[in-house]
This record gives structure tokens, sequence and C-alpha cells, in this order.
């Protein structure tokens, strides 16, 4: 048998499996106590017990999945073999996967969930600043690699605008609207080809 604490450990990852799939099929307005147990195949007294409510459960699921997603970002980012136009494809194309994968609607559900519980929104603008902290990073490079006037280009508005940037085309995604999207992205990808040219 297992050790009590391994035993934990698994059934708090189902209960995180569970809650993650939950959020994607049906919001967590739609999620009860009884239906993620039934769904990590757990006893429900335990989903409190574990996690302590049902919202630190959902922000415990944004969390780990944000650290999947960072861990990877990095790793992108910090190649030198790869131009930063590259990068901004794959990291487009990222956004492709991770709205295939469901982090988007999760993202944003707990930012909604977040504005009416100061606590809530307190954790899930801990998520929004490691994104900001790993664009920071890989923006700081790249505009040293292009030569960007900084004065021109503010590295803070540079990073606040691909937030708002990716935000909004998440929500636009998940509402089913692209318009525009493709000649976007491809507007982007030549404007960092064309300082590519230049710095050659």
């Amino acid at each position: 048998m297992a050790p009590a604490s391994l035993a934990r450990q698994q059934t708090e990852e189902a209960f995180l499996d569970a809650a993650e799939r939950l959020l994607i099929e049906v919001g967590y307005s739609g999620i009860t106590t009884r239906r993620v147990a039934e769904e990590a195949g757990a006893n429900h007294g335990l989903v409190h017990y574990y996690f302590g409510s049902m919202e630190n459960l959902f922000v415990r699921v944004l969390e780990r999945f944000t650290a999947r997603l960072i861990a990877r970002q990095r790793e992108m980012y910090a190649r030198s073999d790869i131009s930063g136009s590259e990068k901004w494809r794959r990291a487009m194309g990222y956004l492709e996967s991770d709205l295939a994968a469901g982090y988007p609607k999760i993202w944003l559900e707990l930012q909604a969930l977040g504005w009416n519980q100061p606590d809530i929104a307190e954790r899930v603008g801990r998520v929004n600043r490691q994104w900001r902290d790993v664009l920071t990073q890989a923006f700081d490079e790249m505009m040293d690699e292009y030569g960007l006037d900084r004065e021109r280009f503010p590295l803070e508005a540079m990073v606040s605008l691909a937030m708002t940037f990716n935000v909004g085309i998440m929500v636009e995604r998940l509402s089913g609207i692209t318009a525009g999207h493709r000649d976007l992205l491809r507007m982007v990808e030549r404007w960092l080809e064309s300082l590519e040219e230049a710095k050659r």
C-alpha cells in the first residue's frame, strides 16, 4: 500500500486533473464539489480537506498549468540559434496549442472569479506577473539584438502591448472571432523580419 503522503499527492493530482478538465468543459460556475470528486474518482469530502475551498483548487489548477507553459516559454526564448521572428512564430504557435489545450479559458475564468474576490485576484495577478517577467526578459534581449530605441519603444510598454495583444486574441478566439488575426500576426512578423534585415 502506498504511503499516506504519496496517496495524498496522487489524490490531489487527480482532483487537479479533474478540475482542469471541468474548468475547460463547463467553467467554474458549473463545477460542484461532488462533480469534481466524481471526475477524480475520489471522496468528495477530501476536496475541502486538501484544498480548503473550490476556489483554491481552481487557482491551483491555473498555477500548475502556468508553470508548465512558462518552463516551455523560457526554454524557447533562451535559444540563441533562432531569430526573433522565429521566436515570434513559435510563440504564436504556442498560443494556438494553448487555446486547443484550454489554458486561456482557465486563465480568463479565474480572472473573472477574482473580480469579486480580492484574494483570488491577487493570486491570478501573480500569474500575470509571471508571464510579464518572461516577456520582459525576452523583449529586453530582443530589443538589444535589434537596436531598438528604448525611448521610442519603452520596454514596459512593449511588454504591455504584447500582453494585451495576446489576451485580446484569446478572448476573441474563445468567442469564435478570427477576423484579421492572420493578417495581424503576419504584419508583426514582417516588422520583425525588417528589423533583422536592417541589422544585417
